[in-house]
């Protein structure tokens, strides 16, 4: 099965993101051609583009605290185990705290490094990280394979702070959803949202054999899925087919 998620707000479609290239950089990390690096690194810069923002932080620590409360609301009750409960609990308050206490954006430090900030501008420019432009990262490059993957991993450090954060609050977010079996007739299909509650998240799984592709689109009212198939040309057609998926809302 292939899994689609669909962010109803800007926060999740950024907590989205950082996941993404949080995975990214653990893929490429642990390899060992400077081409992989390389990218490893343009990655990392990816990653503290976005953590730029400036609300990126508190947002993050926001969650961590209502997510702490909501789960403290379950105490007492006989279906949840409470040394899970606090388990978790824990942990919230551990990325809390070490949020807290970091000074400024996430992997500020990394902007104090001229090194890294010269390959940062360069990076960018089509072909501007050649030897001729940035010989001392081009000697980097040359550098055995433990070498690189020690600076990447002290450079990675600097946000793994906000990774865990990240990577908690996901986690919870998806496990509050239910998936449901649904019917896309036509290749279409539109549904209300239950009234009272705020959704965050919408995840879609449908068999790859199937060999449809959607597109999601929403908003606090209705959710809704275009099924669509490639064609020749490298064109996508919507299909006309009945189709089936899961469908798991999040809040």
């Amino acid at each position: 099965m292939i899994l689609y998620e669909y962010p109803f707000n800007e926060r999740i479609r950024t907590y989205l993101r950082l996941e993404h290239l949080f995975r990214r950089l653990g893929h490429l990390v642990p390899r060992e051609h400077p081409i992989d690096h390389h990218y490893a690194l343009a990655t990392l810069f990816e990653v503290m583009d976005v953590a730029a923002r400036a609300d990126l932080k508190s947002d993050v620590m926001k969650d961590l605290e209502k997510q702490k409360s909501a789960l403290n609301g379950y105490r007492g009750n006989p279906a949840i185990a409470e040394s899970v409960l606090d388990e978790v609990v824990a942990q919230l308050d551990r990325c809390f705290s070490a949020l807290n206490s970091q000074p400024g954006k996430a992997g500020q430090s990394l902007t104090e490094n001229e090194w890294l900030m010269s390959i940062r501008s360069r990076v960018g420019i089509p072909g501007g990280t050649c030897e001729f432009d940035l010989p001392g990262y081009y000697a980097w490059q040359h550098l055995d394979a433990e070498r690189r993957q020690t600076d990447l991993k002290r450079w990675a450090s600097t946000l793994s702070l906000l990774a865990e954060s990240v990577h908690l609050l996901l986690k919870l977010l998806r496990d509050s959803g239910a998936p449901q079996k649904v019917m896309a007739p036509h290749g279409q299909l539109q549904q209300m949202l239950p009234q009272g509650r705020t959704f965050q998240l919408l995840r879609l799984r449908i068999d790859p054999q199937l060999g449809l592709v959607p597109e999601i689109s929403g908003n606090r009212l209705m959710v809704s899925v275009r099924l669509m198939r490639q064609e020749s040309a490298d064109r996508m057609q919507p299909s006309s087919e009945n189709a089936a998926f899961e469908l798991t809302l999040c809040s």
